[in-house]
């Protein structure tokens, strides 16, 4: 598996180059790993974090130049540790120790081949949660088909229906017709998108940990989220209240949950009122 970095084709890019031979290409990955963090995630998609939080690694790179990126420093300036494939697998295993929902791999693609190699290993010594890739959805169809049967879940973007805008604002050619067929392909081997039960619950702590929240079934086409107390918004972020399964199950009967959030002592931002609303 390691051996396809030789001429390395991992990404659309198509470099060519060897990256056993510390050749540098698009992305400016080399042959070993380069990882920025390991932690537990509780604001992703709330399928993905869960009541424990998701596993994520980041991994360092990108094979785009997204003007807006959030982590620039990690994916354009290579910020991070440089780790072997036997670290990557032990780390699976920490994650999992965690009592993490799932292990994340957060913009992967540069080290596909890696990454098949440290699961293989993390499995042989009892890694056996899901594993999330999660992508910008700028991928070659044959490295995802290298990924069946190590992946669980895909996670991809879709960044741009626009071309002209993907190449403006991520310096990348074909992104629509590329990531399509990329998609495809994760459908093709995971199926349609399945939500047990057991994941029923709503998740409001780790939005706003000194509030007191309820759930109230008012009648029997709504349920509704009431939050008390006193809270904290740190300017620039955006809270979400995250709900799992939003078909929940409230007096045996399946509806819709609408929520309210109003949050107080805001400061300067005191007039902010969150509504939204599950489907």
């Amino acid at each position: 598996m390691i051996r396809k970095l030789e001429k390395c084709t991992v990404c659309p890019h198509n470099c060519n180059i060897n990256r056993l031979s510390s050749e540098i290409g698009r992305c400016k990955a080399k042959d070993t790993i380069k990882i920025a963090l390991f932690s537990i995630h509780n604001f992703e998609e709330p399928c993905i974090s869960g009541k424990n939080g998701s596993g994520t690694i980041f991994f360092s790179n990108c094979n785009m130049n997204c003007v807006y990126c959030q982590n620039y420093e990690i994916s354009q300036l290579s910020r991070g540790k440089e780790i072997t494939i036997s670290e990557l697998a032990d780390i699976f295993l920490i994650q999992q120790e965690k009592k993490v929902e799932n292990i994340n791999l957060v913009t992967p693609t540069s080290y596909v081949p890696q990454i098949i190699e440290a699961i293989k290993i993390a499995k042989s010594k009892g890694l056996n949660i899901p594993i999330v890739y999660n992508t910008n959805g700028y991928e070659n169809v044959e490295t995802i088909r290298m990924l069946d049967g190590y992946i669980d879940i895909y996670l991809p973007d879709l960044k741009y229906s626009d071309d002209l805008l993907g190449k403006r604002l991520s310096k990348i050619d074909n992104y629509f017709k590329i990531a399509t067929e990329a998609i495809k392909e994760m459908y093709k081997q995971v199926g349609k998108i399945e939500f047990s039960s057991t994941q029923t619950y709503i998740d409001l702590q780790n939005v706003f940990p000194t509030t007191k929240t309820n759930l109230n079934s008012t009648n029997s086409d709504t349920a509704t989220i009431t939050i008390t107390g006193d809270t904290t918004y740190e300017h620039g972020i955006e809270y979400k209240v995250s709900i799992v399964d939003v078909n929940n199950t409230i007096n045996d009967k399946e509806i819709p949950i609408s929520f309210n959030v109003t949050a107080t002592n805001l400061g300067d931002r005191s007039n902010d009122y969150y509504n939204d609303r599950g489907s």
